[in-house]
């Protein structure tokens, strides 16, 4: 009710979103802590009460599900990053091995789309470089609550081992994958960002042939020269489209890289590429000779590998999140 308030709309709509970002963070709480109060008042009308054990169950039922909610609600705590509410840009690079890379990283692509889903995120394929075997990268923006808070701990190689379905005399191979996540950060994160200082490029996007085969370039590629870091987007509907979500892309990928420059440091906590080889894997996904998924960071491993697969992921990423606070 401020006058003047809405003369800057802009920042008026930032203090709502930064509102709203506090409110999602209080009510949760409160709401929990209402409900435990209620549990216990049910306790104790039931106390005296002759033993029911449909009454039993129902409050054992009511306590596991506050508990869950309370799992849930403290594993935010630990999400306070500057940029951890924020989406998240997950880009995905097949290592060398040819055929068997590029399924590992379209394995991996499944897993996370997968995960999303179950969490309840939203998934929008950026772009995405199709191989023989599967895919050679894919960038995917995963926004929700704390999307990237949750998926920062991805970024590093991840590395397979299985009997290659690409191999006839049935050997076991080892294959890696880099994952790459990085925070979509808004326009108040200034990025100097020069027209020299990059290269854009436009191609062809790949899709259907026929009549739905793509008759102008309206993909887009930005090269930055200092970093190194090249990205590109063909799934919007129009080359403007393309190079404003390009240009996001670079600015989100850009800002991580000058905050490791500049911590450099305090390199563990930086989320860096590194390289696909052997010894910098951050987490090994075993089918032969035994199944198992195991973090190499935290050494939490998981036995259900294709429920891993198939997007449940969260107890690698719970252990990771109070991993990375105890190394702070």
């Amino acid at each position: 009710m401020q006058p003047g308030f809405w003369d800057d709309r802009k920042g008026a709509e930032q203090l709502f979103t930064q509102l709203n970002g506090l409110k999602d963070t209080y009510q949760p709480w409160k709401e929990l802590i209402t409900a435990i109060d209620e549990m216990e008042d049910l306790i104790e009308l039931y106390s005296g009460e002759p033993d029911n054990e449909d009454e039993q169950n129902q409050i054992d039922a009511q306590i596991l599900s506050l508990e869950k909610q309370y799992g849930e609600l403290k594993l935010t705590t630990l999400l306070d990053g500057k940029f951890d509410k924020n989406d998240c840009f997950l880009t995905i690079h097949a290592g060398t091995g040819g055929n068997e890379a590029s399924d590992w990283a379209n394995m991996l692509l499944r897993m996370y789309l997968r995960y999303c889903e179950n969490a309840g995120f939203k998934s929008q394929v950026l772009d995405l470089l199709e191989d023989e075997g599967g895919i050679k990268s894919a960038t995917i923006r995963v926004s929700g609550p704390y999307a990237y808070g949750y998926l920062k701990g991805e970024a590093g190689v991840h590395r397979l081992v299985r009997i290659s379905p690409f191999d006839s005399q049935k050997r076991r191979h080892t294959s890696f994958t880099s994952v790459y996540a990085s925070p979509v950060v808004d326009d108040t994160i200034e990025i100097d960002l020069k027209p020299e200082d990059y290269r854009l490029d436009t191609y062809r996007a790949g899709g259907a042939g026929g009549q739905h085969v793509n008759k102008t370039d309206s993909a887009v590629r930005i090269t930055h020269y200092e970093s190194g870091i090249v990205v590109q987007c063909q799934n919007e509907r129009s080359q403007l489209m393309n190079k404003d979500v390009a240009f996001k892309m670079l600015k989100s990928r850009l800002y991580e890289y000058y905050r490791q420059k500049k911590e450099a440091e305090h390199q563990k906590d930086a989320i860096e590429k590194k390289e696909i080889t052997w010894g910098s894997q951050i987490r090994s996904y075993v089918f032969q000779p035994y199944t198992m998924v195991k973090d190499h960071r935290t050494n939490t491993s998981v036995g259900n590998i294709q429920g891993v697969m198939d997007g449940q992921i969260e107890p690698f990423i719970e252990s990771y999140l109070q991993w990375a606070q105890e190394e702070e």
